[in-house]
């Protein structure tokens, strides 16, 4: 009996063994494939869909003068890159400056000139120039005045309106008319290249110096006096990530797109030259 009771428990456990075999291998499998599939089904948080370029909500500090441009471009970019967000604050360059040591929370930063740029050089990456631009005269729409050239606006009889001196256009201007031993006393200065054309635009002013670029936005309101290349002075648009920000890769990918061929069309296309 002891024999016989001995051989039926090794057949049981024999076939016990033989069932669990197949049943251990599906677990396994199942397993695995459940492991594969949400690896495979998890979306990216880095990346926005069909876009090599990190998706985020980015905030780019951007010089007054390339306020209608940038809104354009940065709805091209959104469109290009679905999850991603850029939103501008759009100031004179020097208060850009003091919005960054400042610590304010952005990820670019775009000036109208290197000089602002070079000055922040502990707080941005390396800055890489996007476009160029030109000054000219602002007038209003017929050019009640008659102004002609930079002689015209030492005029007293005239009321010009610049910018400060420690905004880029301002400090343009100053070139320019220090080259030309010309004497301009302004009715006021004004903290971004907008606020001149605005002052023109009103008829608060006479004539003003902006960018080629701003005066073209106002075509009804504005007439602009070109100035030969000579007398004028080039203005660098540099475009650097910010070392505080919190979306480092989104950031340099939208700095990086600013110079591609469909970025450039666009600023071109708003009258911006060439970098």
């Amino acid at each position: 009996m002891s024999l016989l009771l001995t051989r039926r428990r090794t057949a049981a456990a024999v076939l016990t063994a033989a069932l669990l075999v197949p049943l251990a291998a599906c677990g396994n499998d199942d397993s695995g494939t459940d492991k594969d599939s949400a690896s495979s089904a998890k979306p990216s948080d880095s990346s926005a869909p069909g876009s090599g370029a990190p998706a985020a909500n980015l905030t780019v500090l951007a010089a007054a003068s390339l306020t209608d441009v940038f809104k354009e471009a940065g709805a091209a970019y959104e469109e290009e890159n679905p999850g991603t967000k850029v939103t501008f604050s759009f100031a004179g360059s020097q208060e850009l400056a003091a919005q960054v040591k400042q610590g304010a929370p952005a990820d670019a930063l775009v000036t109208a000139d290197t000089k602002t740029m070079d000055g922040l050089s502990g707080e941005t990456g390396t800055p890489t120039v996007i476009a160029r631009n030109r000054l000219v005269i602002a007038v209003g729409e017929g050019n009640p005045e008659k102004v002609g050239s930079l002689k015209d606006l030492a005029d007293t009889k005239l009321k010009v309106v610049l910018a400060a001196p420690e905004v880029p256009v301002g400090r343009y201007s100053k070139q320019i008319l220090d080259a030309q031993k010309i004497e301009v006393k302004p009715v006021s200065q004004e903290p971004n290249v907008r606020a001149v054309l605005s002052k023109v635009e009103l008829g608060e002013a006479d004539a003003g110096l902006v960018y080629k670029t701003d005066a073209e936005t106002a075509p009804d309101k504005v007439d602009a006096i070109d100035i030969p290349d000579a007398e004028n002075a080039v203005a660098s648009y540099p475009a650097a990530t910010l070392k505080a920000s919190k979306h480092s890769e989104a950031a340099a990918a939208f700095v990086a797109w600013l110079s591609t061929p469909a970025a450039q069309k666009i600023l071109q296309g708003a009258g911006f030259q060439q970098p």
